[in-house]
């Protein structure tokens, strides 16, 4: 792991979801904003392959990691350790796996699986390594992304001609399209008892929410143009990267900006996804 420190003062285009051989570069990179000695910055990953959609909990960080074996490219779930600060391949198989997220209850990733046949589907992988993975569901696919609820419900980011959001039960298994030209990024607000997530409406691009309980979508504010990655801090700070700056306003008063940190000196290239936690923010530099 390198350590970055900077003064002491307190202070992504869709993947293709199938294996092949020239995968984008990007490196996961850990920003801690208020450590004795002002904003700390760490390289998780190292920045030759693809590693990309982390989430950062309290024990580590989840995140799809490219793999090659004689020249040719898949990705695995991996988790970066705090303890020992050692990344681990969870997933090891002969297939593709993206987008790691813990389950409501935590015992278990949910994630997307690149099957054999090509289609893409959700899976989950019991953290007790003895009990075997298994599909969520059989017939919904192609899934790109997916967010959980707190009702065993959840909302997929579902491809096509446009990508739609989808919106089960588990049980029920049947994908209810709720909005359609949406981004990648999808997210649960306990506060609004609501998922969230970004979809383009006249040539603009907005923040939106869908409320299970009364089946509505609502606009909370306007991004800036290309920006579809973003984060929580809290359930009323939304916080988000432009210019390698990452920017935070609130839904109560979006039209108040601000500017949280500044990582310029971090990436050279583009900040692209984010994951926040315990006043920690793992974030992604594509090459």
């Amino acid at each position: 792991m390198t350590l970055y420190r900077h003064g002491i003062a307190c202070t992504a285009l869709l993947l293709p979801f199938i294996a092949h051989s020239a995968m984008p570069k990007s490196e996961i990179l850990l920003a801690k904003p208020n450590t004795e000695y002002g904003l700390q910055v760490s390289r998780i990953t190292s920045d030759d392959s693809y590693n990309n959609q982390p989430q950062l909990t309290n024990k580590g960080i989840y995140f799809t990691q490219e793999v090659q074996t004689l020249g040719h490219s898949q990705t695995d779930l991996a988790f970066y350790s705090f303890d020992d600060q050692q990344t681990y391949n969870l997933t090891n198989s002969p297939v593709s796996e993206y987008s790691a997220t813990l389950t409501p209850k935590g015992d278990a990733l949910s994630a997307i699986v690149v099957e054999a046949d090509g289609k893409q589907k959700l899976w989950q992988y019991p953290l007790n390594t003895e009990l075997p993975p298994s599909r969520i569901f059989e017939w919904i696919e192609p899934v790109g992304y997916h967010a959980w609820g707190i009702d065993n419900d959840l909302v997929m980011f579902i491809l096509g001609e446009p990508h739609t959001l989808q919106y089960t039960k588990v049980a029920a298994a049947k994908g209810q399209v709720v909005a359609q030209n949406i981004g990648r990024t999808l997210t649960f607000n306990a506060s609004l008892a609501a998922f969230t997530f970004t979809y383009t409406k006249n040539a603009e691009n907005w923040l939106a929410s869908y409320a299970p309980n009364s089946q509505m979508v609502t606009d909370l504010f306007r991004l800036p143009d290309g920006v579809q990655d973003y984060t929580f801090k809290n359930d009323n700070t939304v916080i988000y990267a432009l210019n390698n700056r990452i920017y935070q306003r609130s839904l109560s008063a979006p039209e108040n900006v601000s500017q949280w940190l500044d990582l310029t000196p971090y990436c050279s290239a583009q900040i692209t996804r984010l994951s926040y936690n315990n006043e920690q923010l793992a974030f992604v530099c594509r090459k």
